[in-house]
């Protein structure tokens, strides 16, 4: 799991971050950072979305049987906690995540690699990690896929059919 949380949030949240900086001399390579008020908003969106991380990445151990980790993906299929409102919401708690970096250090770039990162996601997703799903889970997912939105949450959490 050490391994997984290395590279996966670590390529988003942190490497890439860092050479963003390193090139556009940001923080911590010359640049400012945001005042307090900025700090204040950053962190009041990231406590939410580290939570929301962490719930996810449990329920695909736990539950799953497996981990966010496309080499060691879950082998049953999880459609409790935030996963009955919203298809991706481990992309979501990245996403905001790096929009609290971006206010954080007062940064358009950080911004760009958000909308960058989430494209190359929405791509990966529709194109391989949907397919794939469907392979796996069949007519389970299917029916998921048709009931919870991929991005936007439900404001009612989704109830699998029995058997699910």
């Amino acid at each position: 799991m050490i391994k997984t949380v290395l590279i996966l949030p670590g390529t988003a949240l942190v490497y890439v971050p860092l050479l963003i900086h390193y090139f556009t001399g940001g923080w911590p390579f010359g640049g400012s950072v945001g005042g307090v008020t900025a700090w204040s908003i950053a962190f009041v969106l990231a406590v939410p979305a580290i939570a929301l991380a962490a719930t996810t990445m449990r329920l695909f151990v736990l539950q799953g049987k497996g981990t966010p980790a496309p080499w060691d993906p879950p082998t049953k299929f999880v459609v409790s906690g935030p996963y009955s409102y919203v298809r991706n919401p481990m992309l979501t708690s990245v996403m905001i995540m790096i929009a609290a970096e971006s206010i954080a250090f007062s940064s358009f770039a950080l911004l760009g690699w958000a909308v960058v990162f989430f494209a190359l996601n929405t791509v990966y997703f529709i194109y391989s990690e949907e397919p794939a799903l469907e392979r796996r889970f069949g007519s389970v997912y299917r029916h998921y896929k048709s009931a919870v939105p991929r991005w936007v949450p439900n404001l009612r959490p989704y109830n699998a059919p029995d058997g699910a």
